[in-house]
């Protein structure tokens, strides 16, 4: 791949990246606070822990990126106390790593990155990999949120608390 075809494809994903966004920062706003500790059995994380595991993980594929290089060290950041903190964190830190892959060169975003010996491809298309990650734990957690007593927002159409709805015409 060359640097402008990487470009190209960076252009291709945020538009997805920001609907995908949307609709992730949706879904965490839907967990209710005072319900933060339920799982639907015990090896399952519980609602924050997964909430948290959505920035999380769209995190450790954004730095990689940016970096370029999986960092499969370190200690993970602890979980956050309340939802709020998550979302805030959420928005700061996308939009932080949006503006550094929006800076990035065409080479720069072409280059190969492996990923700890399992694969290797052109560090843009690790977006994919990170939107297919970030919609899989988004389904998890939405599974969650009725049994909390809470509603399911509209993900890819409407829901039966959040029906599907034209867009008004101009």
């Amino acid at each position: 791949m060359n640097g402008e075809q990487a470009k190209g494809f960076l252009n291709f994903f945020l538009g997805m990246m920001d609907n995908e966004y949307k609709t992730t920062r949706k879904v965490i706003a839907a967990v209710p606070q005072d319900k933060c500790e339920w799982r639907p059995d015990p090896k399952a994380k519980n609602a924050l822990e997964l909430a948290w595991h959505l920035p999380e993980g769209d995190l450790f594929f954004l730095d990689a990126i940016i970096n370029g290089g999986f960092n499969a060290g370190g200690e993970p950041k602890p979980c956050p106390k309340t939802v709020d903190e998550i979302l805030s964190f959420y928005d700061a830190a996308t939009s932080d790593r949006v503006g550094k892959l929006k800076a990035m060169t065409g080479d720069q975003l072409a280059k190969p990155i492996p990923f700890f010996g399992m694969m290797e491809m052109p560090g843009v298309l690790y977006l994919n990999l990170m939107m297919l990650h970030s919609s899989h734990h988004r389904g998890q957690l939405s599974v969650y949120l009725r049994p909390m007593g809470s509603k399911v927002p509209s993900i890819y159409g409407g829901s039966a608390d959040e029906p599907f709805q034209m867009p008004a015409q101009a």
